[in-house]
């Protein structure tokens, strides 16, 4: 066992740790964070994707004791909990959900995107959903979404 000290959206967390725990299973299963999907468990899909540090990365990849001293934010600490993040409400808008299985990473993806370039274009954000894997709706209203957040968050 092993104590790791991190953040986990905006809250600081302990926890102990087994050897061979994936960031995945600790958001799941220690912290009910549903939202975190686990579609492949080896990196392909995008549907567990998270930001961690400012980078979108696949928290089915990423060991547990790579934690320590980290900032991850999932979908869960995307609003305020009243209000909807604009990059949530923009996915709606835009009609960019089908089944929803992808949605969760496909909005982390767009929030490292938009946190590093706000007036993205196309082409950069076909570049950073690339890793997730949509097999409902294509990528077309997707990319409206994350140009339509940007516009609306206006940086």
């Amino acid at each position: 066992m092993e104590v790791i000290h991190f953040n986990l959206n905006g809250e600081d967390r302990e926890l102990k740790i087994e050897k061979g725990q994936r960031l995945l299973d600790i958001l799941r299963d220690v912290y009910h964070m549903t939202g975190t999907k686990c579609g492949c468990s080896t990196g392909d899909c995008g549907a567990c994707m998270v930001v961690m540090n400012g980078e979108a990365v696949r928290s089915c990849l990423i060991n547990a004791g790579k934690l320590e001293g980290s900032r991850v934010l999932t979908i869960e600490g995307m609003s305020d909990g009243e209000h909807l993040h604009p990059i949530q409400q923009a996915f709606i808008d835009a009609g960019a959900i089908q089944c929803g299985f992808c949605t969760p990473g496909m909005i982390m993806s767009a929030k490292a995107l938009l946190d590093k370039n706000p007036n993205p274009t196309e082409a950069e954000v076909r570049k950073a959903i690339s890793p997730n894997l949509c097999r409902c709706t294509g990528y077309e209203k997707i990319v409206e979404a994350i140009l339509l957040a940007a516009d609306r968050l206006g940086r």
